[in-house]
C-alpha cells in the first residue's frame, strides 16, 4: 500500500480521538444519545483543529446501526461504509471548488430523495464561505428545513463571511486552538507508537510550531521524521525543518545586546537571513525564548513550563545576566514589531531597529547602575545644589535674557511637561527670513492643496481643517492650530502633508506647528524688538487681509462656480 501521511493515518475515528475540544465532542455525543440532533450544524475554527474529523464522526454515530450511542462502534456495516466512502449517502462537498447557484440547486433537488443505505443523508459542506452569493440564497430555504431524514454540516475557518441568514439556521460549535501541551502529547502517542525515539525537545518545538493546529503538528513531525538519518529526532532535525533559530545563535544575540555590542547583533542576524531564516520566525522564535528566560528566572522548578529553550550551561550563564526589566522591555519592543511587521515590506529592518532599541535598555541599566553606584558624599553635594537652585527659583534672580517673558514663564510651567513644546527657536529664525510674497504664494495655493489633501489622505486633511498659514520663508511655513492637540497629531502625516504642499508650491517647505493662542504672543514680542513697529504691523495686517479676501474669493469660485461670482472693490 502507498504511503500516508500522518495526518490521514491518525485521523480521529471516534469524539475520543478528537485533541482538545472536549466542549463540543460531549454536546454532540449527548445530543445523539438523546436523540436530539438538530438538523444543521456550523462547524467554526482555525485549520487542522478537527472541524471535518468531528464532522465524520458524527455521521458515522447517528448512522451506527447500535445507535443511539456516544461512540461509533466502526465495526459494523454502516460505519465500515462510510469509513470507506462505499456509501453514498454521506456526501462531502468542497465549497472553494463548487460554489456556484447551479451546484447548490442539484443539492436541493436530490435532498428529497431518501438516504439509500442508512438512516440519515448527511451532507458535510467544507469551506462554505467560499460559496457565492446566489448559492447561498439558495441553500436558505433547504436549510431552514430539511426532510427528516437530512442533516447538513456546514464546516468554515471564516464564519464572518457567512451570511447571518445561514448561521441563524445552524448550531454552531466554536473548534478553539489546540494547547500546546495537548498536541505534544497525542505527538509522542504517535512516535511510541512507530517505535521512532525523539528528543524531549525537538517535540515541544514541534507543538510550538503548529500554534495550535494539529494536522500542521503531524506534517511538521512527517517532515522531521524523513530529514533525521537515523531515525532519532534532533532538535536540530526539528530546526531545520521548520525554518526556527537555534538556541546558541538566541543567546549569542542576547549577550551582545546586554554587552551593548550592537555591531555583533546586527552581525549575527545579518548571518542568520543569509541561512534564509525568516525575519518574522526570528522574531517569534525570540519572543518565545525571552518568555522562557524570564520564566526561569522568576520561579523555581519551571523546566517543564519551558516551550522554546533547553536549560544547558550557555542557557545558565546568560540568564545571570538579565534582569526581569530587561527581558521585560525586550519582549515589549519585539511585540510592536511583530505588529509592525505586518504592515512593511522590509521587515529585516523593523528587527534591526528593535535590536537597537534592546540594546539602548541595556544602556539605560548601566547609566542606572552608575548613579546608583555614586559616593554618599556626592548625593549629598547634588542634593544641597537642588536646594539652593530651588531657593534661588522662589526668590527670583535677575538675568541679561532679552527672551520674552511670556516664552519663559510657559516653558517654566510644569503642566506643560505633557503638551507640545514649541519650536520657538524655528519659529523666529522663519519670522526673520518672512516675506510678504512667500506667505501669499502658500495662502493663494492652500485652498486647492485642502482640496487635493481631502482626497488622497482625509486623516491628514482633517487635522490640518482648523490651521492657517501665518508666515512663509522660502524654507518654512508656520501653521497656527486652533487645537493644541493637533501640533502633534499632524508630526505623524508631517512628511507626506510636505510633500503635497510642495506640489502646489514648486517648492518644499518645513511645517513648523504652532497653537493659535501661542502665535499672537510669539508674533507681538517679535514686533516689538523691530525697528517701525507699526509701519511694519500696519503693512502685515494689510496683506493678511488682502490674502484672505483671496482665499475666501478661490473658495466661493469653487463652491458656485466662476460664472456665477461677481467680484466689486469696496
Amino acid at each position: 500500500m502507498a504511503y500516508q501521511a500522518l495526518y490521514r493515518v491518525w485521523r480521529p475515528q471516534q469524539f475520543q480521538d478528537v485533541v482538545g475540544q472536549v466542549h463540543i465532542t460531549r454536546t454532540l455525543q449527548n445530543a445523539i444519545e438523546q436523540s436530539k440532533v438538530a438538523h444543521a450544524y456550523l462547524f467554526t475554527g482555525p485549520r487542522g483543529t478537527g472541524k471535518t474529523s468531528a464532522a465524520k464522526i458524527f455521521a458515522k454515530a447517528i448512522n451506527c446501526e447500535h445507535s443511539p450511542v456516544k461512540e461509533p462502534c466502526g465495526l459494523c456495516d454502516a460505519c465500515k461504509g462510510i469509513q470507506d466512502h462505499s456509501i453514498s449517502d454521506i456526501i462531502e462537498i468542497d465549497a472553494a471548488s463548487n460554489n456556484g447557484v447551479d451546484d447548490i440547486r442539484e443539492i436541493r433537488d436530490k435532498v428529497k430523495y431518501a438516504p439509500s443505505a442508512v438512516p440519515y443523508k448527511v451532507y458535510i459542506i467544507d469551506e462554505v464561505h467560499m460559496l457565492s452569493t446566489g448559492a447561498f440564497n439558495a441553500l436558505l430555504k433547504t436549510l431552514e428545513e430539511p426532510p427528516a431524514h437530512v442533516i447538513f454540516v456546514l464546516a468554515t475557518t471564516e464564519p464572518h463571511k457567512i451570511p447571518l441568514t445561514i448561521i441563524s439556521r445552524c448550531q454552531r460549535f466554536d473548534f478553539k486552538r489546540i494547547s500546546q501541551q495537548a498536541i505534544v502529547d497525542r505527538l509522542k502517542l504517535i512516535l511510541d507508537d512507530g517505535g521512532i525515539q525523539y528528543d524531549e525537545h525537538a517535540v515541544i518545538h514541534v507543538g510550538l510550531t503548529a500554534e495550535g493546529g494539529m494536522r500542521d503538528a503531524l506534517s511538521i513531525l512527517d517532515q522531521a521524521i524523513a530529514y533525521s538519518e537515523d531515525g532519532h529526532i534532533y532538535m536540530k532535525d526539528v530546526l531545520a525543518v521548520t525554518g526556527s533559530i537555534a538556541q546558541e545563535q538566541l543567546l549569542a544575540t542576547i549577550d551582545a545586546l546586554v554587552n551593548q555590542d550592537g555591531k555583533e547583533a546586527l552581525t549575527l542576524l545579518d548571518h542568520m537571513m543569509q541561512e534564509g531564516k525568516d525575519p518574522s520566525r526570528f522574531v517569534f522564535d525570540f519572543i518565545h525564548f525571552l518568555r522562557d528566560l524570564y520564566m526561569y528566572n522568576s520561579a523555581e522548578g519551571i523546566e517543564e513550563a519551558l516551550v522554546r529553550a533547553i536549560p544547558n550551561e550557555q542557557f545558565h550563564q546568560v540568564r545571570k545576566l538579565l534582569t526581569p526589566h530587561w527581558l521585560e522591555e525586550a519582549i515589549s519592543i519585539l511585540n510592536q514589531t511583530q505588529q509592525d511587521m505586518k504592515w512593511t515590506n522590509s521587515p529585516k529592518i523593523l528587527v534591526e531597529v528593535a535590536l537597537l532599541n534592546i540594546q539602548e535598555v541595556s544602556s539605560q541599566k548601566e547609566e542606572q547602575a552608575q548613579t546608583q553606584s555614586a559616593s554618599p558624599e556626592l548625593l549629598q553635594q547634588i542634593a544641597t545644589l537642588e536646594k539652593e537652585l530651588k531657593a534661588l527659583k522662589e526668590q527670583g534672580v535677575a538675568t541679561n535674557t532679552e527672551q520674552p517673558r511670556s516664552e519663559t514663564q510657559k516653558r517654566q510651567s510644569p503642566n506643560r511637561q505633557n503638551k507640545y513644546k514649541v519650536p520657538y527657536e524655528k519659529v523666529r529664525k522663519t519670522l526673520a527670513e518672512a516675506t510678504k510674497e512667500d506667505i501669499n504664494k502658500v495662502k493663494s495655493n492652500w485652498a486647492s492643496f485642502m482640496d487635493g489633501l481631502k482626497k488622497t489622505s482625509p486623516p491628514a486633511h482633517a487635522k490640518l481643517v482648523n490651521s492657517q498659514p501665518k508666515a512663509a520663508s522660502s524654507q518654512s511655513l508656520i501653521l497656527a492650530f486652533k487645537f493644541e492637540i493637533h501640533c502633534s497629531l499632524i508630526q505623524e502625516n508631517q512628511e507626506m502633508v510636505e510633500t503635497a504642499l510642495s506640489e502646489y508650491l514648486r517648492n518644499r517647505l518645513t511645517i513648523i506647528p504652532i497653537p493659535e493662542e501661542e502665535w499672537h504672543s510669539i508674533r507681538e514680542d517679535f514686533l516689538s524688538q523691530q525697528p517701525d513697529q507699526s509701519q511694519s504691523e500696519q503693512g502685515e495686517e494689510s496683506t493678511q487681509q488682502s490674502n484672505e479676501d483671496e482665499q475666501l474669493i478661490t473658495e466661493a469660485q469653487k463652491l458656485v462656480g466662476e460664472d456665477l461670482i461677481e467680484v466689486k472693490d469696496s
